[in-house]
């Protein structure tokens, strides 16, 4: 038997409206390569060649990346289209035939980037013999999440404070939105309501069980939700301090190839300027990215923003949430 990765790709990307209007979060470009190429790349370097995508908004444009990148890595692909959101309980229901045979599914988020040590969350899969494994990390400072609460012994008994038996000397952790289940795990997903949430519908039930684990790993991993998250991430990737190499990519170029800048522009350090870009004379950019086919004005300025075609987006302060940018 083999195994099959799922990447949730249906989301609406809210927070990063308006960008998200224009393509799928899942398919906005992180220094030249399309967020889930990542997360493909992730599934083939574990030894991984078999995948499914669901798909929602903007169905065709998610569909022609998840199509380019899968060729590109060599991973059989699979679309499961979702004309109505069915929650990520609700994306494995549907995704079921496309599943089978499957030995175990590693399950991940497309809208994120998280580089992890998937062999290694496998192998303590395999080892346990739980139905799910959560990969968790330590809480991001700060941060408003939920936590997922485990015993000494590794099983998963609190999610989000509410869901489960809870007990006594439990652990709180970050879940970034990685499983590995089993096939049984599938059939366990109930046919109704039609939405169904894994953490909150499914997984619950299992917790008195020890039928959930939870696997405290390391890695880098990056919530690309807001405009501001986006940017700050994009740079982290440009200036080298996030590795690709479990993604199978070279290192990134800030500038690409086929951009066309004049000599009286001024692109900073921190700046990325996709494929066919052009930055013609006076024009100024900094600590910005600059989307693919975008032409900027004769000396207009982008700092702390995207661009993206007509968009310009502020994108400036804290990782967490848009704050005023620069764009004139």
């Amino acid at each position: 038997m083999a195994l099959v990765g799922m990447v949730l790709c249906a989301g609406l990307g809210t927070r990063l409206r308006p960008l998200t209007g224009l393509r799928p979060k899942p398919a906005v470009p992180l220094v030249q390569v399309p967020l889930l190429r990542y997360a493909l790349g992730l599934l083939a370097g574990a030894g991984i060649r078999r995948a499914v995508v669901n798909v929602h908004h903007l169905p065709e444009a998610m569909e022609a990346v998840a199509g380019a990148a899968a060729e590109e890595l060599g991973l059989a692909l699979r679309i499961s289209r979702e004309p109505v959101l069915a929650g990520t309980g609700g994306a494995l229901r549907q995704a079921r035939p496309l599943l089978r045979g499957a030995e175990a599914v590693v399950v991940l988020n497309g809208d994120v980037l998280f580089d992890v040590d998937l062999s290694a969350a496998l192998s303590a899969h395999r080892a346990t013999g739980a139905l799910a494994t959560m990969a968790l990390l330590p809480m991001p400072p700060g941060s408003g999440y939920g936590s997922v609460e485990i015993d000494a012994g590794g099983r998963v008994r609190r999610i989000a404070g509410r869901f489960g038996p809870g007990g006594e000397q439990l652990t709180a952790w970050h879940f970034p939105g990685l499983h590995v289940v089993s096939p049984e795990l599938l059939e366990r997903v109930p046919a109704e309501p039609f939405q169904v949430d894994v953490n909150r519908d499914v997984y619950p039930p299992l917790l008195a069980r020890g039928l959930v684990r939870g696997l405290v790993t390391h890695g880098t991993w990056r919530d690309l939700g807001t405009p501001a998250s986006y940017l700050a991430a994009s740079l982290e990737v440009a200036a080298g301090r996030i590795g690709l190499g479990r993604f199978g990519l070279p290192p990134p170029r800030r500038i690409a190839a086929s951009a066309r800048i004049d000599p009286s522009a001024l692109v900073g350090e921190e700046a990325i300027v996709g494929e066919r870009c052009l930055v013609p004379a006076g024009a100024r950019v900094e600590r910005a990215v600059l989307w693919p086919d975008t032409r900027l004005r004769e000396g207009e300025v982008v700092i702390d923003a995207v661009a993206a075609g007509d968009l310009r987006v502020a994108a400036g302060g804290a990782a967490g949430a848009s704050s005023p940018g620069r764009t004139t």
